[in-house]
């Protein structure tokens, strides 16, 4: 026998457990676009938004969960569509996502996709280019990345040429990722975000913490308390340098002494 007022609680218990479950199942049952996917989302929506993802190029595992995988596909997707990079897919998000699987258009593993129009930022690569080594567009400000690059290379290119057009602005990309201009350490950040190497931007004193020590092969950062710097592909990427001062990719040479040498682990 239950003891006196147990089964009210039961009841009760079973009252508010109800509208839980039935929020897990509307997850569960949810529409692309009725709702914003992030990082621990599950359901059918977010299978569908892997599948589509695979389909623009993206290639992503549809097992219908929202993992960091899934969020660094989306800011993939994001770059490439030109869209607030977040990781995260709101419905305006989604809309466009089943438009470009819709399309039919070259995803952006696509050799095809890969030669965006110069001088307009965002992923470019060469596919004839397998020497390692980024190389200057045409319009003198983007860069082009080699085409046997890891991901994670082109993307921080990328993300990089987005801003080539940005003067230079002390604190910039510090308080928001998206800013008018940029100084040093918010330039860097900025292209490290874009390859999901960072969360939040970092200044010039921590970036001397950044990843681990020495060089890397693809991406090395160097910083001290007053500037930094960061060279991915052989090619420099500074605030100052020949030409004019804001975040460009630089071809003449600076010197490199008192500096701390940092890279990501495996680039």
């Amino acid at each position: 026998m239950l003891p006196q007022g147990t089964g009210r609680r039961v009841r009760a218990c079973a009252a508010l457990a109800l509208p839980i479950v039935l929020a897990s199942a509307a997850s569960a049952e949810a529409q692309l676009g009725d709702r914003t996917l992030k990082v621990g989302s599950k359901g059918r929506d977010v299978k569908t938004a892997q599948r589509e993802l695979t389909a623009i190029g993206i290639k992503t595992r549809a097992d219908g969960i929202y993992g960091q995988t899934t969020a660094l596909s989306v800011k993939r997707f994001e770059r490439k569509d030109r869209r607030h990079v977040d990781g995260a897919l709101n419905p305006a998000d989604a809309r466009a996502l089943q438009a470009a699987a819709n399309s039919g258009a070259g995803g952006i593993d696509d050799p095809t996709a890969g030669q965006a129009a110069e001088g307009t930022g965002g992923y470019s690569y060469d596919p004839t280019n397998t020497t390692g080594r980024a190389r200057l567009s045409a319009d003198g400000r983007t860069a082009i990345v080699p085409d046997n690059a890891p991901q994670q290379v082109k993307d921080a290119v990328a993300a990089a040429n987005q801003i080539t057009n940005k003067p230079y602005k002390y604190g910039g990309g510090h308080g928001s990722w998206q800013d008018s201009g940029y100084d040093c350490s918010g330039s860097v950040s900025y292209a490290l975000h874009g390859a999901g190497l960072l969360d939040k931007p970092m200044d010039s004193t921590e970036l001397e913490s950044f990843g681990i020590a020495g060089k890397g092969q693809w991406i090395t950062v160097y910083a001290n308390s007053g500037h930094t710097f960061v060279v991915i592909a052989g090619l420099r990427f500074d605030t100052s340098g020949a030409g004019e001062d804001g975040p460009r990719w630089r071809t003449d040479s600076t010197s490199t002494s008192g500096y701390v040498v940092r890279h990501p682990s495996g680039l």
